[in-house]
């Protein structure tokens, strides 16, 4: 029963992720961003739906741009579950661009891409994060740069977060964690991490009991007067504090 249960729940995350790529292809030329935000966060709030996963929102999320958000990376999920709480462009690393249909739905969703094996493809990455920063745009980085396991907070890198201090925009901390709803004991079933695959991760994460996906926002921090790499460890124990259940 448990098996039909998780494979009736696969096919529909599979069809709405088809409608979404035709709503993508098709509707979003005709769309204003403003549009195009409110339809990628009624999508993914209905994804995670079907997965059997309920978000809680705690604090303020961004109302508007120019912002760049900083949060921990716990899995594959972390996208889906900000933008049902609150659209925003992301940057990701390339190969997500070659998944199948999940690599179309993240570039129409605005994804900037960045080669984390290429050093130098950081500089590129942060110059156009600070034109769409100055253009108005509220971004999204994940500074570990990497999946952690959800126990402790990987270091975070400080090259991403020189976009907002070029651009002269506040950076806003937040924290992701899930939940079993029943217990409210942290869940470990959506990890991505280390050799894990994701037809794996999204599997386990199909066949757990009803998850919380917790999204808490900090306070906005301005950026006048910043140095990234002290920055970084600020903001480092600012995300690490939010993780904390309250």
């Amino acid at each position: 029963m448990k098996l039909l249960v998780v494979c009736w729940k696969l096919l529909r995350a599979t069809a709405h992720a088809a409608s979404g790529w035709r709503t993508i292809r098709f509707s979003f030329p005709r769309m204003s961003p403003e549009e195009q935000a409110q339809q990628v966060q009624r999508w993914a709030r209905k994804m995670l739906e079907i997965f059997g996963i309920t978000l809680v929102v705690q604090g303020t999320p961004p109302a508007r741009g120019p912002l760049l958000l900083v949060i921990n990376h716990l899995s594959w999920l972390d996208i889906l579950v900000i933008d049902a709480a609150r659209h925003v462009r992301f940057v990701g690393k390339s190969n997500i661009r070659e998944w199948p249909m999940i690599g179309s739905l993240s570039t129409g969703a605005g994804t900037l891409y960045i080669e984390r094996e290429r050093p130098r493809d950081a500089m590129r990455v942060v110059h156009h994060m600070a034109e769409a920063l100055r253009a108005g745009d509220l971004i999204a980085v994940f500074p570990e740069g990497t999946t952690g396991d959800g126990r402790a907070l990987l270091p975070f890198h400080a090259n991403l977060l020189q976009a907002a201090i070029s651009a002269c925009v506040p950076v806003q901390p937040a924290a992701l964690r899930f939940a079993e709803s029943r217990s409210g004991e942290t869940s470990f079933a959506p990890s991505y991490i280390g050799d894990e695959t994701l037809f794996g991760s999204i599997w386990r994460t199909l066949s757990a009991p009803p998850l919380t996906a917790f999204v808490r926002f900090g306070e906005p921090q301005d950026s006048r007067g910043r140095e990234r790499r002290a920055w970084a460890m600020a903001l480092h124990a600012e995300v690490d504090a939010l993780r904390t259940p309250t």
